[in-house]
């Protein structure tokens, strides 16, 4: 599926992913390929992307890797939109 993070400042991020997990309002939840279609707040957290993802050069301080090649970004607040196994994120 297909992920873009979006801020204020850049597109930090956009490519295919298996999956992503991220700090939502009531909680932390995971989307997979073929999920059903979401909107949501995104609360001051991370968010965890798996599967192979290349960071352009200019946004790597922004990311950190976790265990098992988690890439880790942290956030302060945001938006989730995931349509069609298209992923966006607005985040600050």
């Amino acid at each position: 599926m297909l992920l873009e993070i979006v801020t204020p400042e850049a597109v930090l991020f956009s490519g295919e992913i298996d999956s992503v997990a991220v700090p939502g309002i009531n909680g932390e939840f995971q989307m997979l390929s073929n999920h059903a279609p979401i909107v949501s707040l995104l609360q001051q957290g991370t968010v965890k992307i798996y599967g192979t993802v290349e960071i352009e050069e200019d946004y790597e301080d922004k990311f950190s890797k976790g265990d098992k090649g988690v890439t880790l970004l942290p956030i302060k607040s945001g938006t989730i939109e995931l349509k069609e196994n298209k992923i966006i994120i607005l985040a600050d």
